[in-house]
């Protein structure tokens, strides 16, 4: 996953939505809706996949937040694609799209801005550079905090400031309030609820404060994809591979799912993991040495054992003694 940074000297001013889309005819949903969109994309606006395969409720969830301005937060387990599904939302809307992982290295200066020294007249002066956040709230992009649930205590207050509709961002060392734009809007994120790690899965994850969470206008849970659904998906991404060869993929990944939720396992294969596994099956031409390469290797020397046995249950094939052994 990669977080776009935006240029804060960047001062562009994008055009406001200029149209809109039926959420019936363009995301296959049954409901009433025209969102608001735009005609033409920038380069910010996340790249279209065509064959992605939206979630009803989801998809209804980003929607709203997007016609309505309502703060939307995406919650599921690892490898559900909650910010895909966002992304593949605005990818149709054309409407520009930020993302910021909240892990322990963005600070409260990472979002506010710092003073920068700063050539000019070729003299060294001091300038104030706009962090990500004050630059996205005055423009008409969408701005995405992946893993919300582990952001840093001093981030998280900061961002409490800006989750009312109408919520203003004071930039105290600067003496400016600055007014979100009327279509900026707001998505997160997260592992959890905001209640902390109570499953023992997500370590590193914050209790959020209940008066934060009280200004999520909208939570969705966002689940691993049903095996029919997921099985068409990646059939029509890995075209050469036969059908039953990728419903046994899809079969292995389940297998794995439901050991990271038992806590058997700390590593879960992900739909672009499965798709992964296809493609270099059709390189190799061995499913069992693209597992190897595509996912075994990713998992704790510990565990392999048991990974492998996924592998055996469904394709009723032992993995060789020293590929589980060594990676």
């Amino acid at each position: 996953m990669s977080t776009m940074q935006p240029d804060s000297r960047d001062n562009t001013i994008l055009a406001a939505p200029d149209s809109e889309v039926d959420a019936r005819e363009t995301f296959g949903i049954d409901v009433d809706m025209k969102v608001p969109a735009f005609s033409q994309a920038d380069e910010r606006v996340p790249d279209l996949d065509e064959t992605y395969v939206f979630d009803p409720d989801t998809t209804l969830a980003i929607l709203a937040g997007f016609a309505f301005n309502r703060r939307v937060m995406v919650q599921g387990y690892h490898g559900t694609g909650k910010s895909t599904h966002i992304e593949q939302v605005a990818a149709r809307l054309k409407w520009p799209c930020i993302r910021i992982n909240l892990d322990a290295h963005i600070s409260r200066i990472d979002l506010i801005g710092r003073d920068a020294i700063v050539l000019r007249d070729g003299l060294q002066v001091t300038e104030f550079r706009e962090g990500l956040l004050p630059w996205a709230l005055q423009r008409p992009v969408a701005l995405v905090f992946d893993e919300y649930d582990a952001g840093r205590p001093d981030v998280m207050f900061v961002i409490q400031r800006v989750l009312e509709t109408e919520g203003k961002l004071t930039l105290l060392d600067q003496n400016r309030v600055i007014r979100p734009n009327p279509n900026f809007r707001l998505f997160a994120t997260a592992n959890t609820v905001g209640l902390g790690d109570t499953s023992g899965l997500y370590h590193g994850t914050q209790a959020i404060n209940q008066g934060q969470m009280d200004r999520w206008n909208i939570v969705v849970g966002l689940n691993y994809l049903p095996h029919a659904v997921e099985t068409e998906i990646v059939g029509k991404k890995v075209p050469d591979v036969a059908p039953e060869m990728v419903a046994n993929m899809v079969r292995v990944a389940d297998l794995t799912r439901q050991g990271f939720i038992n806590g058997d396992i700390s590593t879960v294969m992900s739909p672009r993991t499965v798709i992964t596994w296809a493609q270099n099956t059709g390189i190799f031409k061995d499913p069992g040495f693209a597992f190897r390469l595509s996912f075994l290797n990713k998992c704790d020397e510990t565990e392999r054992m048991l990974v492998a046995e996924y592998y055996q249950r469904v394709f009723g094939t032992d993995l060789p003694e020293s590929v589980v052994g060594r990676g």
